[in-house]
């Protein structure tokens, strides 16, 4: 018998699978950052986006999604590292429902905003944002509320919010810059 409670208490090696969803997490929570730079980038050699070559012509609504986009890709870094450093477990059921959340919601969303963001007529976007935003909400709010209520002490919950209140920010910031500030499109 004491054997056995020793075995439950010392860790298993982790499973090839699980640091795959492990890697698969992290690069989606990283994914969008990169990518918007790389639009950036891609996009300033267009005439009607030359402004983008002057950090000095950025509208305040670029500087938002810049700094709330970073804080929350620095918070769900700070996120993925705790859990290995405090060894805490993430099952695949949780994994699975990140992964939903990160990759089948922020990731269509992203794709969505981009394309209004170069769009003639970025208002012909608004409707599919918003369906995909709901439901990017939704997803996590599964994931927050089906796995991460109990279960994370005020450490892990404070990064959570910083997370999900800097993409909130952020998105809010480029759809004020994609909806309302119309005269950059061109």
């Amino acid at each position: 018998m004491a054997n056995a409670a020793s075995q439950l208490t010392v860790l298993q090696p982790r499973a090839p699978l699980a640091r795959l969803r492990d890697a698969a997490n992290l690069l989606a929570s990283l994914a969008p950052g990169t990518l918007f730079a790389v639009a950036l980038v891609l996009v300033s050699s267009q005439p009607r986006f030359c402004w983008l070559t002057e950090p000095l012509r950025y509208p305040w609504e670029l500087w938002v999604v810049a700094l709330a986009g970073t804080t929350a890709t620095v918070a769900g870094v700070a996120d993925w590292r705790y859990h290995r450093v405090a060894q805490l477990r993430v099952g695949p059921n949780e994994h699975r429902a990140e992964f939903l959340a990160l990759a089948g919601g922020g990731f269509p969303l992203f794709l969505l905003m981009c394309a209004a963001s170069v769009a003639h007529r970025p208002l012909a976007f608004l409707l599919p944002v918003l369906i995909v935003l709901i439901g990017t909400v939704v997803l996590i709010c599964y994931d927050e509320f089906v796995f991460h209520r109990r279960r994370c002490d005020a450490w892990e919950a404070l990064l959570h919010r910083t997370l999900l209140g800097g993409h909130a920010t952020a998105f809010l910031a480029w759809a004020h810059f994609c909806f309302v500030r119309e005269g950059l499109h061109g």
